[in-house]
């Protein structure tokens, strides 16, 4: 058998250990199901929830939490019709979910509007089915809607990027409904901040997030600025 070259070798390790679905030692410990349920979509008094999926939601969490007006993020899974999924499930591609963010924001600080410009300036809406390292129809890009207003400003904005040329290649997000979100693995909330020397985290999750600030026209929340 011929050996596999050094750099070949090297490369594929690099990809296996910064994979969002690649094991973690301290996430194989918990559980599988630890945490998942199904969320309720009717938000707080005063506030207003959206959902978004853009690839791993390590990396995403951290995005939308950056922004003022929002309150809290919640890593989970959407997009699909599958009851109960998992982690194991979503990224075996066995389901039809997506890892997505479910966002409780104050309206009165930060309209829907403005989180559709977050979630176009935080990731690549033209890959079909990947993010970066990450491969799998769990990974796509959705920009989820709850009412018919919010379904129309999704259509403008992409529309409006794809008329202006920001992107060299055609934008493939879906627009969706939200019907239903699972909220993840009690592991995956926060992950990036619990786990700032994971290799993923280290090699992916942060130099995405440093992008989307060089990125992002809008405000950010101070500590998340520097």
């Amino acid at each position: 058998m011929t050996p596999i070259p050094k750099a070949l070798l090297s490369v594929a390790l690099l990809f296996l250990c910064s994979a969002c679905s690649g094991p973690s030692s301290q996430a194989q410990r918990q559980k599988p199901d630890q945490g998942v349920r199904k969320v309720s979509l009717d938000a707080p008094a005063g506030r207003a929830i959206a959902a978004f999926a853009e690839g791993c939601f390590w990396c995403v969490e951290e995005v939308f939490e950056a922004v003022p007006g929002v309150d809290s993020v919640i890593s989970g899974y959407a997009g699909g019709n599958t009851p109960n999924p998992t982690y194991q499930t979503v990224g075996s591609g066995r389901t039809d979910h997506a890892e997505s963010v479910l966002v409780y924001y104050d309206p009165q600080v930060v309209a829907y509007a403005e989180l559709l410009n977050v979630f176009f300036a935080s990731h690549d809406p033209t890959t079909p089915d990947r993010q970066g390292p990450d491969v799998g129809p769990q990974y796509r890009s959705i920009a989820f809607y709850r009412t018919a207003a919010e379904k129309t400003g999704a259509e403008r904005a992409k529309s409006a990027l794809e008329a202006a040329k920001t992107f060299k290649k055609p934008i493939v997000s879906e627009i969706l409904p939200l019907t239903a979100f699972y909220r993840a693995e009690d592991y995956h909330q926060d992950y990036t901040r619990h786990h700032p020397d994971d290799g993923y985290v280290r090699q992916v999750s942060v130099p995405r997030f440093e992008r989307f600030k060089r990125t992002y026209k809008g405000r950010l929340k101070s500590e998340a600025a520097h």
